[in-house]
């Protein structure tokens, strides 16, 4: 076993840590390594992991994790998406993934707004929007999740602490989006 490899990797990285393309469809055929993605493939010996957000994070580095799919990650709907939602700068090229992702574009001056990174494995990570940022984009983007799922996502987060402070600092960038906030703090405070 080639424990030096990264948990993930593509087949261009296994040629730089010594491994040839016959040794690596070698490691296929007997298992100790397995495909996850086109050119994509994981050590067997490793922690599970999702592979398509490993995948995602491969394919596209600013690739950031928003609407449904964030809400899901900090426990702010019962939904669970279909499809990854995943938001790229506007203009970046969006990847070719055999995961399901349903891309978004976001301007580039707000993109950063609010964005982390969590790890994915023990060399990638992925952006992850933060959860007032995210609420705040549910309700600009509501026609394409729903108006119910921005309001559950508002009442949840209210529920855990939540400071409609917070959400208001973020809505200054994007002043669309404040009109409907403002009126779904003031039905639920």
């Amino acid at each position: 076993m080639h424990s030096h490899l990264p948990t993930s990797f593509t087949a261009a990285d296994a040629t730089q840590y010594g491994v040839s393309r016959r040794e690596l469809q070698r490691m296929l055929a007997i298992g100790e390594v397995e495909r996850v993605g086109r050119g994509l493939y994981r050590r067997t010996d490793s922690a599970p992991l999702d592979h398509d957000l490993v995948e995602i994070a491969m394919r596209a580095d600013k690739a950031t994790l928003c609407l449904v799919s964030a809400l899901a990650r900090h426990e702010l709907t019962d939904l669970i998406p279909a499809a990854h939602d995943v938001a790229l700068p506007r203009g970046a090229w969006r990847p070719r993934t055999s995961a399901f992702v349903r891309w978004h574009t976001f301007d580039r001056p707000t993109f950063e707004l609010g964005r982390s990174e969590v790890s994915v494995d023990d060399t990638h990570a992925l952006g992850l929007y933060n959860a007032p940022r995210t609420i705040v984009d549910a309700f600009r983007l509501r026609r394409e999740v729903g108006p119910e799922v921005a309001n559950e996502a508002l009442r949840r987060w209210l529920r855990q602490g939540g400071e409609p402070s917070e959400l208001m600092r973020v809505t200054n960038s994007f002043p669309a989006a404040k009109p409907a906030i403002l009126h779904a703090l003031q039905v639920l405070l």
